[in-house]
């Protein structure tokens, strides 16, 4: 049960003032549906305005307060500007311009002869002085005189600034008081303010000590949650799991193990071998060979005459891994059932009987695994396919299916630099592929213009002729979702018109069966071009398929157009991945493309990502929600994030973790941030 006093910073977004069914889709689309929303949505900057007693005091470009009289309302024909002329003190001219319907207020806030206070930025059009759409305009000074320094805050559609700010100062206005949670000497050091001033603060001017104090707040949170668990991880009784290789021994792989693969492999034996459950992350490159590795362990399962469970993200990935691995386990006779939300009636039951008797070793699905209707003979082991799509709540609800604790073996084809391992897996053992298993080819990688687009459809034409099969992802539109199914949707329609029938159209909001039929028919071969949007960016696995082309490429981070290059290069054959950049591409987005024509290594590309652009696309491109954080940012993150992982470790093992008087201060802290698994952890937490 969440703490009484962090109730009222829980309320419902529709609990202030002027909130209704209106405004509550722009705000969830920003993520703002409770209070506590709101006060962690900080601005992105400021605007600092200068009081100008007359308009010689102020410069063209500057953000001015100043004093005016309308002398005339000029209303140009179509569609120009509504244009109010005035003058300042000194007699000088300058004009209030309104596009639209905004002349409509403008007629209203500005009476010709009546004096007005007006904030906004000064232009100039012509030889003339204008301020185009004055962000305020008020009959008295000391209504725009608080309006010097200025919060301006991230928006979405149906939102204008003044209402973001007003919403803000709602919630700001009945602050609860929290007690520290952060050590003294911590606080002192870096002279933080308490939460509330803290809160206060960062909306109201450029304060870094308060913004430091709030995301400080949330890596301690996270570190601390992710202590909890490995605290509580260690205490559990596992199921100790020797195996004695009677199964592996019969797996008939098509290649020899790479080093790292065999070094993983030990390590991941030598933890289920443990009574306490394993918690450990395997970090691969794309096409590193994951997959064999996870085979391994549950294998080793098997052997010790328990089950494993292999989790993954989509639908499309569930039944990709259930066909690899029926594939691969195949010599050994192990019974493998694939298991997700649309298996209904007598073949639904029929698997989970075979669950609950034993008569099934490994189960691979969606979430459907862990449902409360799942029961399992002895789970031992649970493996997470792409562990940033689920949460640590999620894997804990998976854990509580076994007789113990299962072990837990998370895997991820994200490289993720050393400087964040820490914030996302704090609770983890890491193991890395960092080899490519022999025989696969690099991927020749090419930039072109999308000016050449002509030429790309007509060698798509040559590469189908040889039999060979192609992906085409199509650009990302920012923030925007709709738009970029609409670009994939005209993409579809007008290479299917040129190429025929070979063509098939995959992307998130289709229906369950009409993507899984799409994919069948490029699977099998039966289609020749596969247009997605980004969710073929994980796991997809047609060796056929050798060509890639990314529109747009300069929209995606480094690690996401090396996740899509990944989906090349799996045949014999030699892939090519071309990157279509728009004409005017900056500077970052250069770099980042030349880099992908130069290096195929992961882990180089997660470090340069992290340099070039602050780490959004690792921490998963913000706007897909992975990150696990929402106030810190990157710099914040690898400046703060070792002194809070220090702080938790502190308060867990110095201060007698949540049953001290910082404890309890802390626990509404991981309250407060809904990192509160860590809490439920605690018996009788």
């Amino acid at each position: 049960m969440r703490p009484e006093i962090l109730n009222p910073l829980f309320a419902d977004m529709e609990s202030l003032d002027g909130v209704g069914p209106k405004l509550r889709k722009p705000l969830a689309k920003l993520g703002l549906t409770r209070l506590r929303d709101v006060l962690y949505h900080l601005p992105d900057r400021f605007v600092q305005r200068h009081v100008a007693a007359t308009l010689d005091d102020a410069t063209v470009g500057e953000q001015i307060i100043i004093a005016l009289t309308p002398t005339e309302h000029k209303a140009s024909g179509g569609r120009g500007p509504y244009r109010v002329m005035a003058q300042d003190e000194a007699g000088n001219i300058c004009a209030l311009t309104y596009f639209g319907r905004a002349s409509y207020t403008a007629k209203k806030q500005l009476p010709v002869g009546e004096k007005r206070w007006v904030a906004g930025r000064l232009d100039q059009y012509g030889q003339m002085l204008q301020l185009v759409h004055p962000d305020h305009v008020a009959s008295e000074s000391s209504d725009v005189m608080g309006k010097r320094m200025e919060p301006v805050y991230p928006l979405a559609e149906g939102l204008t600034q003044p209402r973001m700010g007003g919403l803000v100062a709602q919630a700001r206005a009945d602050l609860p008081e929290l007690p520290e949670w952060i050590e003294p000497g911590v606080k002192q050091k870096h002279g933080w303010p308490d939460w509330n001033e803290a809160v206060l603060r960062a909306h109201k001017a450029e304060d870094a000590a308060a913004r430091d104090r709030l995301a400080y707040d949330e890596l301690l949170a996270n570190s601390l949650a992710l202590m909890l668990v490995r605290a509580d991880n260690r205490q559990r009784r596992g199921q100790m799991l020797q195996g004695d290789g009677h199964l592996r021994d019969k797996l008939q792989l098509p290649f020899a193990l790479t080093g790292a693969q065999q070094r993983s492999i030990d390590e991941i034996a030598g933890d289920l071998a443990q009574a306490s459950p394993m918690l450990r992350l395997l970090q691969g490159d794309v096409g590193s060979g994951k997959t064999v590795v996870a085979l391994e362990a549950l294998l080793i399962a098997v052997e010790a005459g328990a089950q494993g469970a292999m989790l993954a993200p989509t639908e499309i990935l569930a039944r990709q891994h259930f066909e690899t691995l029926r594939k691969m386990a195949k010599p050994t006779g192990v019974e493998i059932a694939l298991l997700t939300g649309r298996d209904k009636g007598r073949q639904r039951e029929s698997i989970l009987m075979g669950l609950v008797d034993g008569s099934i070793d490994i189960v691979v699905g969606t979430h459907a695994i862990f449902q409360d209707a799942v029961q399992y003979r002895n789970l031992a082991l649970v493996v997470i396919d792409e562990q940033h799509r689920f949460g640590v709540g999620q894997r804990l609800m998976l854990t509580k299916k076994g007789r113990v604790t299962p072990h837990c073996l998370a895997t991820t084809a994200t490289p993720i630099p050393r400087t964040l391992t820490l914030a996302e897996y704090g609770e983890m053992d890491v193991s890395r592929l960092d080899e490519l298993p022999p025989g696969r080819q690099a991927i020749d990688t090419r930039v072109i213009s999308t000016e050449r687009f002509a030429d790309v459809v007509a060698g798509l034409e040559r590469h189908f002729a040889t039999g060979q099969q192609a992906y085409w992802v199509c650009p990302m539109v920012h923030e925007n979702e709709n738009a970029d199914l609409a670009a994939a949707e005209e993409r579809y329609k007008g290479l299917k018109a040129r190429l025929g029938d070979d063509v098939v159209l995959v992307h998130g909001q289709m229906k369950g069966d009409e993507k899984d039929a799409a994919m069948a028919r490029f699977s099998a071969g039966e289609a020749k071009l596969l247009v997605a949007t980004t969710v073929i960016e994980v796991g997809v696995d047609v060796p056929n398929a050798t060509l890639m082309v990314i529109e747009q490429a300069e929209r995606f981070g480094l690690a996401q157009l090396h996740q899509l290059r990944g989906r090349v290069g799996r045949g014999s054959e030699k892939s090519v991945c071309l990157l279509m950049r728009g004409e005017q591409v900056s500077e970052t987005g250069r770099q980042r493309l030349a880099l992908m024509r130069e290096t195929q290594d992961g882990f180089r590309l997660a470090e340069e990502d992290l340099r070039l652009r602050g780490g959004g696309e690792l921490l998963g491109t913000r706007q897909s929600g992975d990150s696990p954080f929402n106030v810190a940012d990157l710099e914040q993150i690898q400046r703060l994030l070792p002194v809070a992982h220090d702080d938790a470790r502190l308060l867990v093992e110095r201060d007698g973790g949540l049953d001290s008087d910082r404890g309890t201060a802390a626990r509404l802290l991981l309250y407060l941030f809904e990192r509160d698994w860590g809490v439920q952890l605690l018996r009788g937490g």
